[in-house]
């Protein structure tokens, strides 16, 4: 069955084309070399007949008769051919039995059967002759046997035919493996892909040990596999913390609305119940809200707006929205910027992250604490710094963190939707920069611009605590 499929394939049917195109080639440049040696040993064999008949004419009539029989005598394999006939056509010497018919007597080569005699009787012969008139009247005819033209074009004729059938059969050979081959890689592939549409998420394509494009294309696609399987969990865990975090806020405009339906009876009742309860439909609608403005950066839909920002500027711009609010809760805040530096991307978004890391670090930092907002210039990055006095997060955490809607138990208490870092982190690979938590006292985290920095101008380092 499997056979049959194979000699079905396109890919077999591509492979006798192609083989039938170069057995046609082939045959056309074996017509073309035997032919070839045809014709250049045809032309070596009137070269010699020249040369022969040429030094015959040169001799004497004596010492000519006596060259033709020497020349007879040691002829084992009857390849000449040498006639000499006077005016009228008698025989003077040589073995040819009579001149042949219509020979034209011009010096020209050409084929022509004669009738050989010699000591193994008379019969005819294919030759290679001319014809020459001699000074006294008689004619020269000198010849060699064309057979042997035949014979060695034909050997080296059946040579190359015979290495044809081999070529042939190795094309065929060849593809009907390939085609095998590739079929078999096929239906692996396809029962996987079958696997992954049926919904097994954790399929992937068979890799191969070699560099060739087929495993290159399984590379790319398992890749892609990784990122679909990473985003429908994620779309999973989402859906479920979406539920659980707007459950919270309303159930409790619920039982506002029931409690103020039910016990409310001035007018500054109902108020106070409807501030509750908006407080918590604001909650959900600020849930909403943040949910879409990730879903908005993750698809890329603000590449567009990318262009020159100046970080310096929008870490002094953060340092000043939140400067009122550090000093309030009893934190210093300190901005320190030495370089002014440009990267490439999204101004609005850029101040967005800035602003969450600020956020956090303000809102978690007991009194008395310190923030610092720091850009640093390193050899091939642009790093913007937060770093604060608070309990910091643990190691176990950093990926935790990343997550939406994720809060620690220790957190759960101070407001908050657990956005903050997912939507930073969103950001950031948004531009193609690198999120860095790092361990240790207090929390330290960076924004770092993989992108070769634009150094604009130097100033002193400014300080700016609140």
């Amino acid at each position: 069955m499997q056979l049959l499929e194979v000699l079905r394939s396109n890919r077999l049917r591509w492979t006798v084309l192609v083989t039938g195109i170069f057995a046609a080639f082939t045959v056309a440049l074996l017509g073309f070399v035997y032919l070839r040696t045809k014709h250049d040993l045809t032309l070596r064999s009137d070269r010699t007949i020249a040369s022969q008949i040429g030094i015959l004419v040169a001799l004497p009539p004596g010492r000519r008769l006596d060259a033709i029989n020497e020349g007879l005598r040691y002829d084992p394999g009857r390849v000449r051919i040498i006639g000499l006939f006077g005016a009228h056509g008698d025989r003077i010497a040589g073995n040819m039995q009579r001149q042949p018919a219509n020979i034209e007597i011009d010096g020209t080569a050409r084929n022509v059967v004669v009738d050989r005699t010699d000591r193994f009787g008379v019969g005819q012969q294919a030759v290679r002759l001319i014809a020459q008139t001699l000074p006294d009247g008689n004619v020269l005819l000198v010849g060699r046997d064309a057979a042997e033209i035949e014979e060695i074009a034909r050997v080296v004729g059946g040579a190359l035919a015979l290495g044809l059938f081999p070529a042939v059969f190795l094309c065929i050979a060849v593809g009907v493996t390939l085609s095998a081959r590739a079929r078999k890689r096929l239906v692996e592939v396809n029962k996987r892909v079958q696997r992954i549409v049926d919904g097994n998420l954790r399929e992937r394509l068979p890799l191969g040990n070699s560099d060739d494009p087929f495993s290159q294309l399984a590379t790319i696609v398992n890749g892609m596999l990784d990122e679909m399987e990473t985003l429908i969990e994620s779309l999973g865990g989402v859906g479920r913390d979406i539920a659980h975090d707007l459950r919270t806020p309303l159930t409790r405009a619920r039982l506002m609305l029931e409690r103020g339906r039910s016990n409310a009876i001035t007018l500054e009742q109902l108020q106070a119940v409807a501030d509750k309860t908006t407080e918590a439909l604001d909650q959900s609608l600020s849930i909403i809200t943040a949910i879409l403005r990730l879903a908005e950066i993750e698809i890329n839909q603000r590449s567009a707006g990318f262009g020159h920002v100046a970080l310096a500027d929008i870490i002094r711009e953060v340092g000043d929205m939140y400067e009122p609010i550090a000093e309030d809760r009893g934190i210093s805040l300190v901005i320190q910027s030495p370089d002014e530096l440009d990267v490439h991307g999204d101004r609005d978004l850029l101040i967005e992250a800035i602003a969450n890391l600020v956020d956090n670090a303000v809102k978690f930092t007991p009194a008395g604490g310190r923030v610092e907002i720091g850009l640093v210039r390193s050899r091939d990055e642009t790093i913007v710094r937060v770093k604060d006095t608070g309990a910091g997060i643990s190691k176990h955490e950093h990926d935790a963190v990343l997550r939406r809607f994720y809060r620690s138990d220790r957190t759960r208490h101070m407001p908050g939707l657990g956005l903050g870092l997912n939507l930073v982190a969103a950001i950031v690979k948004l531009h193609g920069f690198r999120f860095t938590i790092h361990p240790g006292a207090g929390c330290i985290v960076e924004i770092a611009c993989s992108h070769a920095p634009i150094l604009m101008t130097e100033h002193k380092p400014s300080t700016s605590p609140s």
